[in-house]
């Protein structure tokens, strides 16, 4: 037997809910928590995740502050259905008419059990009647009101709940009537011995002892139909709470869905963000510090002060009152955010070196599509496409002054091609037989490529030139959004502005 590292066996839990995350590239729920504040959150935070384009189809279910109050709930994030509105459903459902109709059909039959009944087979009988003539009406009539809102399941733990009640209350009535049967019938067991005392005939004394079993009876009865009209309220008021609290907790899950899914809409760009300006001191805290505005609202659609508020917090005024309030914020998980970096990061310096045939992956893999023209085309296909540049251009890769250029880069994936095809060529080799001089000539002489904006410049530029952070590299590539100068034929004197 070997001791367990405590602290090791605490941290699989984490790196299960990291690697997670990263898999599905950050659109994930374990990054969320406390989800459940968006129903005492201001509008502005329904504004701010608004922005964000949800990931599954479908818009943003309506949230305004009149939506999402009907939906209370406690510090734990639990729902608290209203008391009052509850306890006034119920009585409009139900009410004296059917409390009284229901009291007196189990008054009748308590009696017809008591009369005919064993007493070996009395509770029995009595929660048979309470099920069918109590619980069974009071699901009925509940399913009628509330119709879909009642799922089968819903339906089952009414029923358990009811018949559970309603089972006390025959135990205790059969108890209690068994207990004043068995005394009065110990009386009648020693009234014999004291009949000179008593002045009665034995037939006298059997007449008043049945007197008083037939008044037990009745007093029963007259028991069971008191305790149903007490408790009945209380069961329909426990049947609504039910009913509404599910109601309430399906509309609190599809609101909470649909604020995840468009956070999730955010934290798909969390990959970009790190490929482009991450490094391993990255952290949820200091996120909004490696990532200039403009670029923060190009790819997310919201400002850094928004998100900074969506996960801080911070003071406003609300629109209806001028009253002054504080919104907690804290809508991510720091713990798997942090640790969904680390976990990224470390994939992403595995997957550097492009040159290692063994990694059968790239990082791409790992970055969804974005809201922006950050598709990244598969690495499959980019081989493909080198593929069919070579056919129709047989040893390009042989000539050193060939020259090679991506006028729109994305991933970078293509340049890198390029560039592995040219290293590994055999005649390149041959001319430049040290590795890095030959690095040096390629990403100096002959690759060249343009992206049309600054985080795909810093994701492109980090990735063909990641697989070596020993080395500075010179290279030719610029951040240049070329499309406008093809529309206006001005291309060709622009790259020659740029490089000669």
């Amino acid at each position: 037997l070997v001791e367990l590292d405590a602290e090791k066996v605490l941290t699989i839990p984490r790196k299960i809910r990291s690697l997670e995350v990263v898999r599905r590239g950050f659109m994930s729920n374990f990054l969320f928590q406390n989800i459940s504040n968006i129903f005492s959150a201001p509008q502005e935070v329904i504004d701010i995740i608004k922005n964000f384009e949800p990931v599954s189809e479908g818009e943003l279910v309506n949230v305004s502050k009149e939506e999402r109050a009907e939906v209370s709930v406690d510090e734990n994030g639990d729902v608290k259905p209203d008391e009052i509105k509850i306890s006034q459903t119920s009585e409009e459902i139900f009410g004296e008419k059917i409390y009284s109709e229901i009291a007196a059909i189990i008054e009748e039959k308590a009696a017809e059990i008591v009369e005919n009944v064993p007493e070996k087979k009395a509770v029995e009988q009595l929660n048979e009647t309470f099920l069918t003539e109590l619980v069974e009406p009071f699901i009925s009539i509940t399913k009628e009101k509330y119709g879909n809102d009642i799922s089968s399941r819903d339906e089952k733990n009414i029923r358990k709940q009811l018949e559970s009640k309603a089972k006390i209350i025959s135990a205790q009535e059969v108890g209690s009537l068994k207990i004043r049967k068995h005394e009065i019938e110990k009386q009648r067991a020693e009234a014999p011995a004291d009949i000179a005392n008593r002045g009665q005939t034995v037939l006298e004394i059997n007449e008043e002892f049945d007197k008083q079993i037939s008044e037990a009876n009745q007093d029963f009865v007259k028991q069971i139909s008191n305790k149903v009209k007490e408790h009945q309220p209380e069961f329909t008021t426990e049947v609504i709470k039910t009913v509404e609290t599910k109601k309430l907790e399906r509309k609190k899950e599809s609101i909470e869905d649909s604020v995840r899914n468009h956070l999730r809409g955010f934290t798909r760009t969390i990959p970009s963000f790190l490929m482009a300006y991450g490094d391993e001191n990255t952290t949820l805290k200091n996120f909004d510090k490696i990532i200039p505005d403009s670029v923060f609202k190009e790819v997310t659609s919201i400002t850094l002060d928004e998100f900074r508020f969506l996960r801080d917090g911070g003071d406003y005024t609300d629109a209806g009152t001028g009253e002054k309030k504080h919104y907690q914020g804290n809508l991510f998980d720091e713990v798997v955010f942090n640790d969904s970096v680390k976990e990224f990061l470390s994939l992403k310096t595995r997957l550097a070196d492009y040159f290692d045939e063994s990694n059968e992956e790239d990082i791409f893999d790992y970055i969804p599509p974005q809201k922006t023209n950050q598709i990244f085309t598969p690495k499959k296909i980019v081989k493909q496409m080198v593929d069919m540049l070579e056919q129709e251009n047989p040893g390009c890769f042989d000539d050193p002054d060939k020259t090679f250029a991506d006028l729109y880069m994305k991933s970078g994936l293509y340049i890198a091609e390029i560039v592995k095809r040219l290293y590994n060529n055999s005649k390149m080799t041959e001319l430049y037989p040290d590795k890095n001089e030959r690095l040096k000539h390629i990403f100096e002489k002959q690759v060249y490529g343009l992206a049309p904006t600054e985080i795909i410049y810093r994701i492109a530029l980090n990735f063909i030139l990641g697989f070596d952070d020993t080395e500075e590299r010179k290279h030719n590539f610029c951040m240049l959004d070329a499309l406008p100068y093809v529309k206006d034929n001005t291309l060709e004197s622009k790259l020659d502005e740029l490089y000669l």
